[in-house]
C-alpha cells in the first residue's frame, strides 16, 4: 500500500447381598435381593446447552438380577454454522455460478470450513472473490512482519512453520503500512503502535475468536485479546455502507497505483484492488477482494455478503491475496503446492505466506481442536 492522506446425572447402585435360609428338611432356599435405584435426577436432568456438545438423558431398565449402569458420551467437537446462503447477483443477467457458493480448503472434522464465491460489483465488469469462514471451527491467528508492523522481532511471523502448517486452512492479507493505516496495532502481549478510537479494528482473541467493529464501541480491550490490527475507518456498520464508504472522497481510503503503473509519478484511479472483511450477524468471518474496486463498490459487496461490520484492507495489485489450503492427506501439512487463491489473477498467491522475506502482516485461519 502506498502511503496515504467459551449437570450430570448421579446414579446410585446398592450392593448387592443374599441371605440363605436353609431348613434342616431341605424343604427350600429363601433367597433375599436388593438394587439401589438410581436418583431422580438421572432421568429428568436438563441437557446441557453448551456450543459444540449435545446430551441424551435416555431411561435405562432394571430387574432384580441386574445392577443400574450408566453410560457418559464423549464429547464432540465444534458445531458448523449454518452453511451460508445464495448470494443475489448484481447484474441480471447473472454469469453462470456467480453467487453460488463452493466448499474450499481442508475440511474441518469432515465439514467445510470455507466457502468461496464471486460476484461483479454494481457498475462493475469484473468479478471479485469472496470467502466466507467458519469461525467455530477455524480459530485466527495474527501474523506481523518487519514493514507492517515493524519493530518485531515477533513469535509468529513468515514463514508458516511446519507445527502450524498441519492445521492451517486458509490465510489473507492485513493492512496497509502503519504510517498510512490511520489506527494501531497491538499483538503478542505489546502494543507497537497505539490504538485509536473509532478505527476499524480486526480483533482476535486467545481462543482463536475473531472480529470487526469500531474501535471502542464495537470492540474494545480486554483480558482476551491478544491482537488488534487497525486500517482506516469502518467500511461496513450496522449492516450498511458508511457514509465515508459512499463519499466522493476515494483517496481517503489510501492512494492507489495508476492504471497500469505504481510509479509515484502516476495519477492513481479509483477503481483498483481492494481487499476487506467482516463478521456477518452469524459470526462468520469474511474476505472479499478484487480487482477494479472502488470504496463503495468494496463495501456494497461486504453488505451483499451477509457483513455486518466491516473494513478495508490492503489495496493495490501487489498485496491483496487469500489463499485456501486443501493437502492430501486432510491430516498433512499446508504447503504452496496445495494452495489455492481466491483470485487467480491476484500477484500474491499460495507460496507467500512460506516466503520467510514476506515483511507483511496476515491473518492464518486454522482448523480448531476437536472439544
Amino acid at each position: 500500500m502506498v502511503p496515504a492522506v467459551a449437570a450430570g446425572c448421579h446414579a446410585r447402585s446398592g450392593t448387592r447381598r443374599a441371605v440363605t435360609t436353609v431348613s434342616v428338611l431341605g424343604l427350600g432356599v429363601l433367597l433375599a435381593a436388593c438394587g439401589g435405584a438410581p436418583s431422580r435426577g438421572a432421568f429428568h436432568a436438563a441437557p446441557s446447552h453448551r456450543p459444540g456438545t449435545t446430551t441424551s438423558a435416555r431411561p435405562s431398565t432394571t430387574t432384580s438380577t441386574a445392577a443400574t449402569t450408566t453410560t457418559s458420551q464423549a464429547p464432540k467437537g465444534p458445531q458448523p454454522l449454518p452453511v451460508p446462503a445464495a448470494l443475489a447477483p448484481f447484474t441480471t443477467p447473472a454469469p453462470s455460478g456467480q453467487g453460488t457458493w463452493a466448499p474450499a480448503g481442508r475440511p474441518v472434522g469432515g465439514v467445510p470450513a470455507v466457502y468461496e464465491t464471486a460476484l461483479v460489483p454494481p457498475g462493475g465488469v469484473q468479478p471479485a472473490g469472496i470467502a466466507w469462514m467458519d469461525t467455530r471451527l477455524l480459530s485466527a491467528l495474527l501474523y506481523s512482519g518487519s514493514k507492517s508492523p515493524g519493530g518485531g522481532p515477533y513469535q509468529y511471523t513468515a514463514p508458516i512453520l511446519p507445527a502450524q502448517a498441519t492445521t492451517l486452512v486458509a490465510a489473507f492479507n492485513g493492512g496497509f503500512l502503519m504510517n498510512a493505516a490511520g489506527g494501531g496495532y497491538y499483538t503478542e502481549g505489546r502494543t507497537v503502535v497505539p490504538l485509536v478510537a473509532g478505527a476499524a479494528s480486526l480483533v482476535i482473541d486467545a481462543d482463536g475468536s475473531v472480529t470487526v467493529g469500531a474501535w471502542g464501541s464495537d470492540v474494545s480491550m480486554t483480558p482476551d485479546v491478544v491482537a488488534v490490527r487497525q486500517n482506516l475507518v469502518p467500511l461496513v456498520a450496522g449492516g450498511q455502507p458508511t457514509a465515508q464508504a459512499t463519499s466522493p472522497d476515494w483517496q481517503a481510503w489510501g492512494a492507489t497505483c495508476g492504471a497500469t503503473s505504481c510509479a509515484s509519478t502516476v495519477p492513481g484511479i479509483e477503481s483498483q484492488w481492494r481487499s476487506g472483511a467482516g463478521v456477518t450477524a452469524s459470526g462468520a468471518l469474511v474476505y472479499v477482494a478484487g480487482p477494479d474496486l472502488t470504496p463503495s463498490q468494496l463495501a456494497d459487496l461486504e453488505v451483499r455478503a451477509g457483513i455486518v461490520r466491516g473494513m478495508q484492507l490492503d489495496i493495490n495489485p501487489n498485496w491483496p491475496v487469500f489463499v485456501t489450503y486443501d493437502p492430501s492427506p486432510a491430516a498433512g501439512p499446508a504447503a504452496p503446492s496445495n494452495g489455492s487463491s481466491l483470485q487467480p489473477s491476484s500477484v500474491q498467491g499460495p507460496a507467500t505466506f512460506f516466503n520467510p522475506s514476506w515483511a507483511r502482516d496476515f491473518v492464518t485461519m486454522s482448523a480448531r481442536a476437536p472439544g
